[in-house]
């Protein structure tokens, strides 16, 4: 099913994302550090389509480096989810937005390595310009919603030091795995209309850290 990048297809998700009821979050405190990422919506490069915004981490960083994620970062002090997800946009890809582009938050999704991360889907102009910070981002990447909705892209397998099950996400040829992996997941079930839970789906061993 394709979804044109227009004011219909805004309408459409924000009303989506409004029916979705998020989880009530029990793992906040301070064992977890409050986290935002942005799920980025933007045009197609070839005009038309809609697209959401992944990137590659660069190599130089202290945590995660090198790995597939969503724009994003810890909350600052007084900061809400959305208030933090908007900033991060801007210092990783240079993407200026306001609160009225939020169209809505997902469920709060807690990581082996210390976080409890809120997605915020936001609606990116298709007038703004894109400029990865080099110092956080080694390339972005824009995946079709189309590539999230067929059903052969998420798959689920298991590793020796955990019962619960890991999902995976196939893009370009490789598996992106959670956190970044569940959060386009519960997005993907979002467009289908479906309030799918995802805080249990687990991480790779390597992501624990």
């Amino acid at each position: 099913m394709g979804r044109s990048f227009d004011d219909t297809t805004r309408r459409n998700i924000a009303s989506l994302c409004a029916a979705f009821t998020r989880a009530p979050s029990d793992r906040a405190g301070p064992e977890l550090k409050r986290a935002a990422v942005a799920i980025a919506l933007t045009e197609a490069e070839a005009g038309g389509g809609t697209t959401f915004l992944l990137t590659r981490r660069a190599a130089t960083l202290r945590s995660h480096a090198d790995q597939w994620a969503l724009p994003g970062g810890r909350c600052d002090p007084g900061e809400t989810q959305a208030q933090a997800a908007l900033r991060e946009l801007h210092e990783e890809l240079g993407v200026g937005l306001g609160e009225g582009d939020v169209l809505g938050l997902l469920d709060d999704y807690p990581t082996r390595s210390g976080y409890l991360i809120t997605p915020v889907v936001v609606w990116v102009s298709t007038s703004t310009d894109i400029v990865p910070n080099p110092a956080e981002v080694a390339s972005v990447h824009r995946v079709a919603l189309d590539d999230i909705e067929r059903e052969d892209v998420f798959s689920f397998t298991t590793i020796p030091e955990s019962t619960r099950r890991v999902i995976r996400f196939r893009h370009a040829g490789q598996h992106i795995h959670a956190p970044t992996a569940a959060l386009i997941y519960q997005f993907a079930e979002v467009l289908a209309g479906r309030n799918t839970r995802v805080a249990e789906l687990e991480q790779p061993v390597f992501a624990w850290r």
